[in-house]
Parts: structure tokens; C-alpha cells; sequence
């Protein structure tokens, strides 16, 4: 008999399910994350028993733990699981339980595990990134302080000379405090960047298809590294066309009628550029005043077919022009007093101009 297993993993504990080949839930339990916990549920299981889990938040160990103990490890993407799987009740047995089913179906939206040697490559050169990125967020720090005192110095702050600099400012005591810290935290992060630098550029020396890389426009040994680690196993995809996409990097219409796709981002496009389909635009002719209400009149009101009017009062045109003129007189906009023809969508939304009080 087969049987399915569906794992809901979460920060300290995690749902495990396992289901037969017709869809009965054998077990569905919550244990504490380890290898025990997990082994007391489905350790039991065959050799080769497939289970499914998500790309959550600590799945390094429990692919380790599948991989170890024989199961076959499907991992899945979570934003296409939920998706595909999206229910009114939404819970960890519900969840644990749908994968192992959509793993049963063969329907499960699966992601690549990518091998162990490019989850430490990929994890060598995001370490590297993050430590830069706080360089960077202390530098802008120093700068933004010597901004706000009227300070400004075209070269680096960072080398000897610009540290001399900074040094010879005279700033009140929690500003040079800040500047400080500030660069005593850059010192201290300086040793692991140079170290991690140092190992990046002994394994693109090594990498062979770094060489390949590096002669594109743009492209240096960090740079050839990443699009290694992230891209993994090339012979995956099947065109250049399949790897862009995978990466975000190609045009989408967020709708059916939109009309043209470029220059649209991978994701989402805010308004304004091309591919957004934003709401449509109300035409000028329709466009709604600040008119009052109408309200029936007393006769129309009772029935009766209201008196006949005079020529003179039935156009609104008639206070500027006379009714033996040839030729219309132009009308006076109320807003600006400049004269121009109406319109005839104009006209209706004209209204009588209020004497001023004298």
C-alpha cells in the first residue's frame, strides 16, 4: 500500500500527515521540530515513501533528516501551494493534510532542491551581501550627521585622509559620538568582508565558468558567483527565454485587456507605466458637476402639464443674446469670465449666473 506524507513546517514545531493511496489520513500530529519527534510519526514508513514540505522558514534540517532516512523529499513552492490549495478553513492539520493530497494527485507545485554545495555557495555570498549592505547603511549614517551640520567632503571619509577629516570637525558631543560608533562598527566589519572576499575570489579562480562569465559587460567575479549560486543547475531549463522568466526578468500583462507589454516589470507595475491596467478614465462628456438636484415642480408633481414658457427664459443663452441676432452671442464661462461658444454638453451643465449683491 502507498502512502503520502505532508509536513507543515514551522519555526519551533511542525504537522505532520500521513495519508494512504485513496485518501484516508492514517496520522496527522503536531511534534516539536527534531529528528525524534519527527521519526515517532513517520519512521515506520518504507524506504522511498514520498513526503512534501514547503519552503518555509528552517527546511535545511528536515531535508537533511528525509534525505537520511530514505524518504523521497518534495519541496514546494508556497505562494503556487496556496494558490492551488486555498480553502475557508485554514489550519495546520488542513494544511499538513493538502500537501500530502496534492502530492498524492501528482499535483503539487514543486521548487528544486538545489545540492548541498550550492545552498553553502548560496549562503557564503548572501553572508557576504547582508555584512555589506550594513557598511553601507553606517556610511550613509556618518553622512547623513555631517549633512545636517554642513559638512560635505567630495572625496571618501573612509581612508586615512577622510578620517583625518572627520577628525578635525568640530560637531557637538552626540553628533561626534554617532560618527564614532559609527566607525568603529565599519572597522569591526571590515575583517569579515575582507575575509569573505578574499574566499569569493579563490573559488571564482576555480569555477571555470566564471572565465565565461566574467567577460560579459557588467559582470565581475561577485557578480558571476551569485548568477551561479541562485541559477544552480543550468541543463534545467530548457531556453534562455525559460531562465529569464524563472528569474522575474521577463514582461507580464497583469490582465487580458492590456495592451501592450513593454517596458512592464516582472512583478507588479504602478500606475503610469506601460502593461498597468489601471481603472478606465471617465470621457469629458460625462463627467460628473456640482449641479443641485432637480426637483419635480409643483404642476408635474399633481399631473398638470406645466404653463408655457416665454422664448426668453427657455435658453440659457438668452441673457447674453437677443432672439432676432443672427449670430449667437458668445457666453460667459461663470468660472473665469472668459466668453467662448458652448457646447452642447456645455450647455447642460451651465447654470445661471447670481447677480452680486450692489
Amino acid at each position: 500500500m502507498s502512502v503520502y506524507v505532508g509536513i507543515d513546517v514551522h519555526r519551533k514545531r511542525s504537522q505532520v500527515a500521513v495519508i494512504d493511496e485513496h485518501g484516508e489520513v492514517l496520522a496527522n500530529r503536531s511534534v516539536p521540530n527534531g529528528v525524534k519527534p519527527v521519526l515517532s510519526v513517520i519512521g515506520e514508513l518504507p524506504a522511498g515513501t514520498p513526503a512534501a514540505y514547503e519552503a518555509a522558514f528552517g527546511w535545511g534540517w528536515l531535508l537533511e533528516l528525509l534525505e537520511g532516512y530514505g524518504f523521497e523529499p518534495h519541496m514546494v513552492h508556497p505562494l503556487q501551494c496556496k494558490a492551488i490549495a486555498s480553502a475557508r478553513l485554514k489550519n495546520d492539520k488542513v494544511d499538513a493534510a493538502t500537501l500530502a493530497q496534492l502530492l498524492r494527485a501528482d499535483l503539487l507545485p514543486e521548487a528544486w532542491i538545489a545540492p548541498p554545495e550550492v545552498r553553502q555557495l548560496r549562503a557564503l555570498l548572501r553572508h557576504r551581501a547582508q555584512l555589506v549592505r550594513l557598511r553601507t547603511l553606517l556610511r550613509n549614517r556618518v553622512r547623513a550627521v555631517l549633512a545636517g551640520h554642513g559638512y560635505g567632503r567630495p572625496a571618501g571619509c573612509w581612508n586615512g585622509a577622510g578620517r583625518a577629516w572627520l577628525a578635525s570637525l568640530e560637531l557637538p558631543a552626540v553628533s561626534r559620538e554617532v560618527i564614532d560608533d559609527a566607525l568603529a562598527l565599519m572597522d569591526a566589519l571590515q575583517q569579515p568582508i575582507d575575509r569573505l572576499d578574499e574566499e569569493v575570489r579563490q573559488r571564482a579562480k576555480a569555477d571555470p565558468r566564471v572565465k565565461v562569465l566574467t567577460p560579459l559587460p557588467g559582470v565581475g567575479m561577485v557578480t558571476a558567483l551569485v548568477l551561479l549560486a541562485e541559477i544552480g543547475d543550468i541543463t534545467r531549463f530548457g531556453s534562455a527565454r525559460q531562465v529569464a522568466s524563472w528569474a522575474g526578468l521577463t514582461p507580464t500583462v497583469a490582465a487580458a485587456t492590456a495592451r501592450s507589454t513593454t517596458g512592464t516589470s516582472p512583478s507588479r507595475d504602478p500606475p503610469g507605466r506601460a502593461g498597468y491596467c489601471a481603472r478606465p478614465r471617465r470621457p469629458p462628456s460625462v463627467t460628473r458637476t456640482s449641479l443641485p438636484a432637480l426637483r419635480p415642480s409643483p404642476a408635474a408633481a399633481a399631473g398638470r402639464s406645466p404653463p408655457p414658457r416665454s422664448p426668453a427664459s427657455s435658453s440659457p443663452a438668452s441673457a447674453t443674446c437677443s432672439p432676432t441676432s443672427p449670430m449667437p452671442a458668445k457666453a460667459v464661462h461663470p468660472a473665469n469670465g472668459e466668453g467662448r461658444q458652448p457646447r452642447a454638453s456645455s450647455r447642460l451643465r451651465m447654470s445661471r449666473p447670481r447677480s452680486r449683491a450692489r
